[in-house]
Formats: C-alpha cells, sequence, structure tokens
C-alpha cells in the first residue's frame, strides 16, 4: 500500500491536479473569510468554515477523477491487479494519497484563524473542533469521490457524477423535509452528511458523528474495492 501511496502522491504534484484543488480552495475560503469575518469583524470562523462546505463539494471531483478511472483508461491498472498487491491495499493507497493533499489544504487555511487571533480572540477550541468535523467530512466525501472513479475509465465523467452526487447529497437536509415518509426522510438525512458537520462546528466533539463519517467512507472505500475486483476477476 505505501508504494501505491507514494506513487500516488507524487503524481497529485508532478501534474496539475494538487495545485488546482489547493489553489481554488483557498481562492474561494479566502473570499468566504474576508466577507464573513473581516469585513463583519466577526471572529466567529466556524461561520466561515461552515460556508466553505459547497466550495469543497465542488472541488471534490478534481481530486478524485483520477484515482481509479486513469489506470483503467491507460490499462495501467492490468499491472497493478496482477501485481501482488491486494485489491484493497490500492485503494486505500490511492485514497490516503488524496486525504494527504487535502490535509495539506487544510494545514494552509489555518492561516485564517490565525489571522483572526491578531485582531481578536477567537475560540480556537470552538475552531479545533470545526476543523475536525470538516476533516472527518472531507474524507467521507473524497471516499464517494474514490467508488465513482472506480466505475468508469473516464475523468471527466467521473468528475461530473461525482459532483452530482455530492450535489444530491449537500440538498438531501432539504429533501427530507418535503419527504412525508418517515422511513426514507430518515434514510435521505443519514445520506446527506452535511447535517452531521453542523454538530461540530458547534463547537461539540461527537462520538456519534465521529462514528458516522468513517462508517460512511468505509462503506464506500468498500464499494470501491469491490469494483475493483469485480473488474480483476472478470478480465482475468
Amino acid at each position: 500500500m505505501l508504494a501505491v501511496y507514494k506513487r500516488e502522491l507524487q503524481s497529485y504534484f508532478l501534474s496539475p491536479t494538487a495545485y488546482v484543488f489547493m489553489g481554488f480552495y483557498m481562492l474561494f475560503s479566502g473570499i468566504i473569510f474576508t466577507t464573513a469575518n473581516l469585513w463583519s469583524a466577526s471572529s466567529s470562523y466556524n461561520t466561515a468554515l461552515g460556508n466553505q462546505n459547497f466550495i469543497f463539494m465542488m472541488i471534490v471531483p478534481v481530486l478524485t477523477m483520477k484515482l481509479l478511472s486513469e489506470e483503467r483508461r491507460n490499462k495501467t491498472d492490468q499491472l497493478l491487479l496482477t501485481s501482488p498487491i491486494s485489491v484493497t491495499s490500492i485503494v486505500l493507497g490511492k485514497y490516503f494519497a488524496a486525504i494527504t493533499v487535502f490535509i495539506a489544504t487544510l494545514v494552509l487555511s489555518l492561516v485564517y484563524p490565525l489571522i483572526l487571533a491578531i485582531f481578536g480572540q477567537p475560540a480556537f477550541g470552538e475552531i479545533l473542533a470545526g476543523y475536525i468535523g470538516f476533516f472527518l467530512m472531507g474524507c467521507a466525501l473524497i471516499a464517494v469521490g474514490t467508488f465513482i472513479s472506480s466505475v468508469t475509465e473516464s475523468q471527466i465523467i467521473s468528475a461530473i457524477v461525482t459532483f452530482f452526487v455530492l450535489l444530491l447529497i449537500w440538498i438531501g437536509d432539504q429533501a427530507a423535509s418535503l419527504v412525508s415518509v418517515p422511513f426514507i426522510a430518515a434514510v435521505i438525512k443519514w445520506v446527506s452528511v452535511y447535517g452531521r458537520l453542523s454538530e461540530f462546528l458547534s463547537g461539540l466533539l461527537s462520538l456519534k458523528g465521529l462514528f458516522y463519517f468513517v462508517s460512511y467512507a468505509a462503506i464506500f472505500i468498500f464499494l470501491a474495492v469491490r469494483s475493483v475486483e469485480k473488474r480483476r476477476w472478470s478480465e482475468g
């Protein structure tokens, strides 16, 4: 897994992918931070962090679209699939490489609360909880993108489908309120990760929320592994 991880992480930074992802996130999160905190003279950074989830949703496809689809399109997946490395290690290696780029982006964004600390007294405990929730949410959404990348050989299709799936997840809470059947409404609410983020943004470190995000990511990584394994046996 470590070899796949290093190879994938290197490919991120030898191509424009990581820089586009990080650049777009910092640009738009900077705009949100300026309007929500600097212009309004507010020290509540988690308000800006909560507003960044839509921006993150739009750029996740940039990070995940090539993870597995590029290997399939270039036929290099056969080299991986016939190697001694397990499919689980391959998928996890690529997934963790994407997570590493995400973590690097979050580290860069710490400049915003540091700016607030210069001009005021932000609640760093609340900000820490918000960042933990945002990180967990990001891991869940990147897992969704990883799965979608595993079922197509086109990076463009992978990016488009990932965007629309994440958009459906984003509007899940609003859609659930329009559904009259309780069971269906509950399922829609469970699928929507953004409602769970609000607990962390309010400064609460919820074990229930932690378990939810980890389970959410694990389900989609499992589906990605099964998708690759199915192709391995069908083409083997």
